[in-house]
């Protein structure tokens, strides 16, 4: 991703905190944002600084962004030269954050951002636990009466899948330990299917994620949530990453499922046409094995990896 020098009028001093706010097309209310976080962080005590990405904002929101430098020391602002997606901008921005602890969230005034310093704490307080979520108790987006059941589908997929128990897997508002995060930064899509990513993550390498229940508000703006594709996009990225990190999880209750069907129609076939196997039986008891085989072979690579 090209992008133009990140830009602040602070010293590189020793930081806490970096909060990560990707913008996109936010010039009428990106201004009240930055003050909101601004705000809970200096009467929170902690030292931080807000790291601002545009990410090629068709509008006004760069102009509004390089005004407010001025007015906020602690801001830093990475203007990209080429649109990236919020995954992307998240990505780069946790790479060259400088706080120890990182924030994510968005910049459209849905998630209250004045509880950003509650999430730091719960870091603080308990090293034990490596990333506090934000989990929302309601939902207020676009296609609403169509996200809903998507999401409950996908969260219960990923559930299983990760055999873990998610409040709510895509929220924006999260605050983890840099260093625990940054092995899985490459990993990360480029699009909003980024945070469910970092969550399955973490719970696929056993680190502890705590969620705290918030309030989510009707967006400021023009959503860019696209339905069909990102919801397309959410249960791909839900699969890859189980298939990451525990191929079994997926593989071998296909697998076993065809080996039961198969072996449960050749006891048929045997009974109904004695000494004679149907085509279909065999295709499926095989295909069930080939699914087996393929499993164990991909456990054994992530087994084997070290990258982590």
């Amino acid at each position: 991703m090209t992008s133009a020098p990140a830009s602040t009028p602070q010293t590189a001093d020793a930081v806490h905190v970096t909060v990560v706010l990707p913008c996109y097309n936010e010039q009428d209310h990106v201004l009240l944002e930055i003050e909101r976080i601004t705000k809970a962080l200096e009467a929170s005590g902690y030292a931080y600084e807000l790291l601002v990405i545009d990410d090629a904002s068709t509008d006004g929101t760069l102009r509004v962004l390089q005004e407010a430098l001025l007015q906020h020391p602690h801001m830093r602002l990475l203007p990209f030269r080429r649109n990236g997606g919020s995954g992307t901008a998240r990505r780069i921005g946790t790479q060259q954050a400088r706080g120890e602890i990182v924030v994510w969230t968005d910049a459209d005034m849905t998630y209250p951002n004045e509880r950003i310093p509650e999430l730091v704490r719960m870091l603080d307080e308990d090293p034990t636990v490596d990333q506090v979520v934000g989990a929302r108790t309601s939902e207020q987006g676009s296609h609403r009466m169509l996200r809903v059941p998507a999401k409950w589908f996908i969260r219960k997929l990923a559930e299983v899948l990760s055999n873990s128990k998610i409040p709510d897997l895509n929220s924006g508002l999260r605050a983890f330990r840099r260093t625990v995060a940054l092995p899985y930064m490459r990993l990360l899509p480029p699009g909003f299917s980024c945070v469910t990513t970092i969550t399955l993550a973490f719970l696929s390498n056993q680190h502890d994620v705590r969620y705290v229940p918030i309030d989510y508000a009707k967006r400021a703006g023009t959503s860019k949530f696209k339905f069909v594709r990102d919801a397309y996009r959410y249960i791909l990225q839900v699969l890859r990453m189980v298939m990451y990190f525990n191929p079994l999880k997926v593989l071998m209750p296909v697998a076993l499922t065809l080996l039961t069907v198969g072996v449960g129609k050749g006891i048929y076939d045997l009974i109904a046409h004695p000494v004679r196997f149907a085509s279909n039986t065999v295709l499926i008891f095989v295909t069930g094995v080939l699914i087996a085989v393929l499993g164990l072979l991909a456990d054994l690579i992530v087994r084997s990896r070290d990258d982590y």
